[in-house]
């Protein structure tokens, strides 16, 4: 019944989200990974917006995605930029890889289009498995937005063909015990007056609570963490609007 970041979903991503777009993310992630010589992985890289920016960088970055059409899309833009992608699809929460990474990123909440929570704390924990001692996970919250359950909203946007995408976005869940909502993204195709394609999305989000967070990090074994409000580094968050980054360490050595 419905799809997730499938053809329509990653063409309107494409279109307003382009390589290199940017919410403040590009630089603040440049500068906190500008000392990293070692691989880098960010899960969530989607159709490239900031895997593709660090990849020119020259950074060591690998990506891993779910949605076969955002990987297509994200391959296809850097051979247009003559660039050796390393994606892998796969989910956050099942991830396996045979290696391990100096720095782990997901920007701009990707992280919480994990709706299940035992899903999201078992994505955490295989990120603190595929980081080298000493390696450091950096990673985006937003807290959750008011908006009223089935407002309705319409965002409509034109192609390089000149064709019309419409999307439709309607919450229709709000959980506040389990810590997320739900809503639905219809978009719609049009040419010439005429409906060509079609796409219904189930848009699900987590929240975390500031401390909450912390406290699963470091129960998780993260120590030197670091919060940090719109991408200013060590900037204390101080309203619930704002974008809120946590860095937070693998130790070097463990013991028991």
């Amino acid at each position: 019944m419905f799809s997730s970041y499938s053809r329509l979903a990653t063409e309107v991503y494409d279109i307003d989200k382009p390589v290199g777009h940017s919410f403040g993310d590009i630089d603040y992630y440049r500068e906190r990974l500008k000392e990293v010589k070692g691989r880098i992985l960010e899960p969530g890289t989607g159709s490239g917006r900031i895997y593709i920016p660090l990849l020119q960088d020259g950074l060591n970055i690998e990506g891993i995605d779910q949605s076969p059409e955002m990987l297509d899309s994200c391959k296809m833009r850097c051979e247009e930029r003559g660039l050796s992608p390393v994606l892998h699809e796969m989910d956050m929460s099942e991830m396996k890889l045979q290696r391990t990474y100096e720095a782990i990123i997901i920007p701009a909440g990707t992280f919480l289009l994990i709706e299940d929570r035992k899903k999201s704390i078992l994505a955490l924990k295989n990120f603190y498995d595929h980081l080298a001692a000493g390696g450091r996970l950096i990673l985006d919250l937003y807290l959750q937005p008011e908006a009223a359950l089935n407002e309705v909203k319409t965002k409509t946007w034109v192609t390089p063909e000149q064709n019309v995408i419409t999307m439709e976005s309607k919450r229709v869940e709000v959980n506040f015990l389990e810590q997320y909502s739900v809503s639905y993204l219809k978009y719609e195709k049009w040419q010439d007056g005429k409906l060509i394609d079609t796409e219904l999305q189930r848009f699900a989000m987590r929240w975390y609570g500031v401390r909450e967070f912390k406290l699963v990090l470091e129960r998780l074994g993260f120590t030197d963490i670091v919060i940090s409000a719109d991408y200013t580094y060590g900037k204390a968050p101080v309203h619930a609007d704002q974008t809120i980054t946590f860095e937070a360490r693998k130790p070097e050595s463990t013991y028991s």
